[in-house]
């Protein structure tokens, strides 16, 4: 088992930058894939990046690739993920998830089992 909080979210101008904080507790929190997904009012949720347990394996979106970087922090068990996003833009506006597996990458939200409660990004044009 393991919980998620994310933080960090907020509102900003377009090409301005937001880095939001996904924080895992639990014994074996380090050992978990972990994944960003967002989702846009009246849209379905959409996978953005994911990071290998040790962080030695990425994988972004096409959407955000050049913008956005996806890292953690597993020292002294932290266990903290980081979404840094820059230049933002109007359709970056969503919610954001933080979400967790084992194993392996996966570009899909029914692979995670462990998921936060979200935090708001909303970007002005």
């Amino acid at each position: 088992q393991v919980q998620l909080v994310e933080s960090g979210g907020g509102l900003v101008q377009a090409g301005g930058s937001l880095r939001l904080s996904c924080t895992a507790s639990g014994r074996t929190a380090s050992n978990y894939v972990m994944g960003w997904f967002r989702q846009a009012p009246g849209k379905e949720r959409n996978f953005v990046a994911a990071i290998s347990s040790s962080g030695g394996t990425t994988y972004y979106a096409d959407s955000v690739k050049g913008r956005f970087t996806i890292s953690r922090d597993n020292a002294n068990a932290k266990n903290t993920v980081y979404l840094q996003m820059n230049s933002l833009k109007p359709e970056d506006t969503a919610v954001y998830y933080c979400a967790a597996r084992l194993y392996y990458l996966s570009v899909k939200g029914a692979d995670y089992p462990y998921w936060g409660q979200g935090t708001q990004v909303a970007v002005s044009s």
